[in-house]
């Protein structure tokens, strides 16, 4: 009975050493750890990001397998576990905008033995739920990066954060105008490797760009973070931007796969790549015309805008170059697009199939010069697309035998030998400048020649109706009368002074009529009303 009694008495004290000996470790936690850890962590986001901090909750926690050894080392030689909530980072103060930083949750492991040493170390931070926002760059004299630095070193333990891993997060970058839409780029996950103060950061990142949807995967280096200005802290990294599906511009239809590098801040960024959109049509017509292109960029991150400097591109077995700017103006509800390209040597096919439902029914090499514009206005890009240029088609052939059989027999009469079967598949030249808005196209100074004629045009052509409706004048090389053969050659050689006119052997009012598939040409009974 006795021995039962001293045992009970040996774990009650037992249980109430440990009972006390836990009551030490949290009250060690307490009143000593936790808040020299909190005011530690506040210090830092503070100095780091130039900004005053407001933390809702903060929690210092041990593992259950490192309490003993906390207990009996009087709170050192252990892990403890640090996590808080609702953490707010507000620039310099300012409440007229949203806070730099808001995170939702954060947690990290700190090393007890190292809470005094000088140089502190964190092996991972975790965040969920991160918003960033940058503000508008602002007019002011400019902190030197030197004087960034010495600020820095000068003030505050130097912490080293090892890796940072971001969920759920988002980039907001205000404009300078406050009227004007923020842009946001949702972000799920981001790793940051090495982030130590005064020093940039690697990372890779995984987002989906919201317009047009696709996946990006992103690798580079990130800051120093320049904290009286943060849309000048540095940005730079390589990507890959896959699956991302163009049918959500109007007018056009694909799936693009862009890989390249960009350089800059995050208010300014250079842009170097290449995209292909192997299966790339305009809506109108549906028939699919491989893209590819390298380009160059210049993207102004507090607005979006974008300059493109010559862009390389390839359209089908087409190459061309392009220039231009993507810009929204003050006032503006969406972006107006205004390019510059340039097509040296292109193929008409690829054209034709791209703007046209039914199969090319021309080929031959064309110089495309053109300013394409799409004013900021609300509706489909082909209500709204502006086009002005120049062309040139060499070697063209027309693929439809009802048409060519139409230009061989004009290249026979105007040689003046309507029965030389010989003269056949004859090739054409053509050129003029065009104008096309509201769906339709008008055709000035257009001319078109094959071996033995030449005609002269303008015009207006209808996409939706394939309607043609050209007036001009067809020059023969031969006489009136030698465009025929027989009987009728010798009754027409009376009128052939009629109509030979400035050097040519014929000159002709005409008209063409009709459709881009079957054209119809005749004279013009009436020119001068047109």
């Amino acid at each position: 009975m006795r021995g039962r009694k001293k045992v009970w008495l040996a774990g009650a004290g037992l249980a109430l050493g440990i009972a006390g000996a836990v009551f030490i470790a949290d009250n060690i936690l307490s009143r000593r750890v936790e808040p020299y850890i909190r005011q530690q962590a506040v210090e830092y986001l503070r100095q780091r990001f130039d900004s005053e901090v407001e933390l809702s909750t903060f929690r210092v926690r041990l593992p259950k397998t490192t309490l003993l050894r906390v207990i009996l080392a009087r709170g050192r030689r252990g892990i403890a576990l640090v996590e808080g909530e609702n953490l707010v980072l507000r620039h310099k103060g300012r409440r007229d905008i949203p806070p730099l930083f808001r995170m939702r949750h954060f947690s990290f492991e700190v090393d007890l033995d190292k809470l005094l040493a000088r140089q502190k170390s964190v092996p991972l931070v975790e965040i969920d739920g991160l918003e960033l926002t940058i503000p508008a760059k602002r007019d002011h004299p400019r902190v030197l990066p030197e004087a960034r630095r010495q600020v820095t070193s000068d003030q505050g333990p130097p912490v080293q954060i090892d890796s940072v891993l971001i969920t759920h997060g988002l980039l907001v970058i205000l404009p300078k105008d406050s009227k004007k839409v923020p842009l946001r780029f949702d972000i799920h996950r981001v790793q940051l490797n090495a982030a130590s103060d005064g020093t940039g950061m690697t990372y890779s990142a995984a987002l989906t760009n919201p317009r047009p949807p696709g996946e990006i995967m992103s690798q580079g280096t990130f800051g120093p973070w320049v904290g009286d200005e943060p849309g000048d802290s540095p940005l730079a990294g390589a990507y890959t931007f896959d699956k991302a599906d163009l049918g959500v511009f109007a007018g056009i239809a694909g799936i693009l796969r862009s890989t390249g590098a960009f350089q800059g801040t995050l208010n300014s960024i250079t842009v170097r790549g290449e995209a292909s959109v192997p299966d790339f049509r305009l809506t109108m017509a549906g028939q699919v015309v491989p893209l590819f292109t390298r380009f160059e960029a210049l993207v102004d991150g507090t607005n979006g805008n974008t300059v493109l400097k010559p862009l390389q591109a390839t359209l089908g077995a087409s190459s061309f170059t392009t220039s231009g700017s993507v810009i929204k103006h003050d006032g503006d509800i969406t972006r107006s697009i205004a390019l510059d390209v340039h097509m040296p040597r292109g193929k008409v096919g690829d054209l034709l199939r791209l703007a046209t439902k039914a199969p090319p029914f021309m080929d031959g090499d064309i110089l495309l010069e053109t300013k394409i514009d799409i004013p900021p206005l609300t509706g489909k890009v082909r209500d709204k697309l502006i086009l002005d240029g120049r062309f040139e088609i060499t070697g063209g052939r027309f693929l439809r035998s009802t048409i060519q059989d139409q230009i061989d027999t004009l290249s026979r009469r105007g040689q003046g030998q309507p029965k030389n079967e010989q003269i056949d598949e004859v090739v054409s030249y053509m050129e003029g400048e065009f104008h096309f808005a509201s769906e339709g196209v008008t055709f000035r100074n257009l001319s078109f020649g094959v071996p033995g004629a030449s005609v002269e045009l303008s015009g207006n052509y209808k996409v939706d109706s394939d309607a043609i409706d050209f007036h001009g004048s067809l020059r023969l090389q031969a006489k009136v009368s030698r465009t025929m053969s027989g009987w009728k050659r010798l009754a027409l050689r009376p009128i052939d002074p009629l109509f030979s006119k400035r050097g040519a052997g014929a000159l002709l009012p005409i008209r063409v009529t009709g459709g881009a598939d079957h054209p119809k040409f005749g004279l013009d009974r009436s020119p001068k009303q047109h």
